[in-house]
């Protein structure tokens, strides 16, 4: 179907290479740069380079690396990034519950300056006196965004920030001689994943509230489930369907009356900076992703930080080491009486916190503010408009605004013509968008999760609507158009039999040697 003259959809066409992977690529005695000899000299003087190594670090045999020339690993990464959507290349709203978002240019450059890059964590405190500064003053930020007493940022992601939130948990009812009877974490079913996953691991029994006919965690089920054996209640919110719980506060009140302790999910701040604190929820315990809410690359998995605040009554149980300031000298300090201990080697993901403390003090507290209210504007106008796409809905409950984000349903279009989310995930690449979403737990059919965050402008936002709405109606003439693609994207569908045997996955070169090609 051809695109509409009125249509802002553009004529995306991708680079697509068969492109191997470097260890396919490697010739052997190929090199990308010739290392010069030793000096005879330098050789008589210090001897064999591996004579002074510990025995114990020299390698029996030499590492099995790709040996390639320059040009030819210019050309292979020059190509992979052909084949690469991002955040600054493409609209990538689709991208739910994941918070893509403008990532300042100027913050890189600080970044990547010798005094920040250059760093290294055993150095010296009255060498780092500026990096303690930053980690101190941010605490200070933190401390104001949420209503919290103290803050760590050790954690490396909004998940690990739930392992140490279910370590404080467990360890403050083990000091308090009551970990082997609390023994059950609270949470609802659209709280993120990892607010159940991270306190399994912890060993706590997860008991998963549902919503009520209004679309918000019933109440009522929290305090049936409630008792003298709840450790605490894990929530996000809003929660991932995008609806902020106006009932909260009744919630941690009623946990704490059973002695639990609440960990208030806050990955996803966008909606509500400035405008909502834990502290006034109620909270004990809450944590922010830097790289969601506070404009840090989202790296697919890496580099990412956590900020993890608690309140006074919990602060001795932090990570070591916090930041602390006499009034002259900056220091890392070991105080914290009943500290979980480290969550992490070394500190943090420091270039990640200069990021976030850049975007903050160029903000300021009417920008984050701000922030909060165009995430939300931007969020309500997509809305208004997909739920008028033939095919498109908004459940759990429809009729509702949301906070940050949308989990829609595709179900109606798919039981009209069997186009489904994947379908339309795959054809939006066609256009240059990326309609990929977390959608766990898959309690909505055909779901897909936008969240435009406040980078996106009016234009941007309606280039994504009508790819959405130029696929609808796709999929009502034309359906295997949808069906077959991409056409001209570099993703393709997969043969996905394999990924539930763990006896084929090959997840490094290695691997697939040993698995598939029998060496």
């Amino acid at each position: 179907m051809e695109i509409k003259k009125d249509s802002r959809l553009r004529n995306f066409h991708q680079a697509k290479w068969d492109e191997e992977i470097i260890f396919e690529l490697s010739v052997p005695g190929e090199r990308g740069i010739l290392v010069p000899e030793v000096e005879p000299e330098i050789q008589n003087e210090l001897g064999e380079v591996a004579d002074l190594l510990p025995k114990h670090l020299v390698r029996k045999n030499k590492p099995a690396l790709p040996e390639v020339s320059q040009m030819r690993v210019l050309k292979h990464f020059l190509r992979l990034s052909q084949e690469t959507l991002g955040a600054d290349l493409n609209i990538d709203i689709g991208q739910g519950t994941c918070t893509l978002k403008y990532n300042p240019k100027v913050n890189e450059t600080i970044v990547r300056s010798h005094k920040a890059s250059k760093l290294h964590p055993d150095q010296a405190e009255s060498t780092v006196q500026g990096a303690l500064q930053i980690i101190h003053e941010m605490d200070g930020y933190f401390r104001e965004i949420s209503g919290m007493d103290a803050f760590s940022f050790q954690p490396s992601s909004g998940s690990h920030a739930i392992l140490v939130m279910a370590s404080i948990m467990q360890k403050y009812h083990e000091v308090r001689g009551e970990a082997d009877q609390r023994d059950e974490l609270i949470t609802t079913i659209f709280s993120h994943p990892s607010d159940a996953a991270a306190a399994a691991v912890k060993g706590y029994k997860i008991i998963t509230v549902f919503p009520d006919k209004d679309g918000f965690p019933d109440i009522e089920e929290l305090k049936r489930v409630v008792s003298n054996r709840t450790a605490g209640l894990f929530i996000t919110n809003p929660e991932d369907i995008g609806m902020f719980n106006p009932r909260i506060d009744e919630f941690t009140k009623i946990v704490h009356e059973a002695g639990g302790i609440c960990g208030y999910d806050q990955a996803n701040a966008n909606g509500i900076l400035g405008i909502t604190r834990a502290r006034e929820a109620g909270f004990d315990m809450c944590f922010f992703n830097l790289h969601k809410t506070f404009a840090t690359p989202h790296g697919c998995g890496g580099p990412a930080g956590a900020a993890l605040g608690v309140t006074n009554e919990l602060k001795p149980y932090l990570p070591e080491p916090t930041v602390a300031f006499d009034g002259k000298k900056y220091r890392l300090d070991w105080g914290n009486e009943y500290s979980i201990g480290k969550s992490r080697v070394f500190y943090g993901a420091f270039p990640v916190i200069l990021r976030a403390y850049a975007w903050i003090r160029s903000l300021g507290a009417e920008g984050l503010e701000e922030v909060a209210r165009i995430a939300v504007l931007n969020n309500n106008y997509m809305l208004a408009n997909i739920i008028e796409i033939d095919g498109a809905t908004s459940p759990y409950p429809g009729g509702k605004r949301r906070i940050e984000q949308v989990r829609y349903s595709w179900d109606k279009l798919y039981q009209e013509t069997g186009v489904g989310t994947h379908d339309i995930s795959l054809r939006m690449c066609d256009f240059g968008f990326h309609l990929w979403s977390s959608h766990h737990p898959f309690i909505v059919p055909e779901p897909f999760t936008i969240e435009p965050t406040e980078s996106y402008s009016k234009a941007e936002l309606d280039e994504f609507l009508d790819g959405l709405r130029h696929i609808a109606e796709e999929a009502h003439l034309d359906p295997e158009t949808v069906k077959s693609a991409p056409h001209r994207s570099v993703v393709h569908k997969m043969e996905e039999s394999c990924m539930d045997d763990p006896k084929r996955w090959a997840i490094t070169w290695r691997a697939y040697l040993k698995k598939h090609k029998g060496r």
